[in-house]
């Protein structure tokens, strides 16, 4: 709620000034999924995941690999929607299946 404080003006009327009011509102954020790849070798999928998202380390991307191939999708990363399209656009153009959806 916005805080009110009184001040006088020159003529010695109150006014009220009123603080803007600010909503922080948490943007809706995405789930980067790696889909299980029968195709590329783990070594390659490894390697691709810490190129496209470099925060990755070498252990992060070796279980998000095991857990795309031992139940058929890994969680690479939560992230805005516009980093997520880009790391999922930017994985499938390396040849890896992959999607976002929201975080709920």
């Amino acid at each position: 709620m916005a805080e009110e404080t009184p001040t006088r003006s020159p003529g010695g009327a109150a006014v009220l000034d009123k603080a803007p009011e600010r909503v922080r509102k948490r943007s809706p954020r995405y789930k980067v999924l790696l889909h299980n790849d029968p195709v590329n070798s783990m070594e390659y999928v490894m390697t691709t995941l810490r190129q496209v998202v470099p925060q990755l380390s070498e252990q992060d991307a070796m279980a998000v690999m095991l857990e795309a191939h031992n139940t058929g999708v890994g969680l690479v990363i939560v992230c805005d929607i516009e980093p997520a399209e880009f790391y999922c656009e930017t994985l499938k153009s390396k040849g890896l299946t992959s999607s976002i959806e929201p975080e709920d």
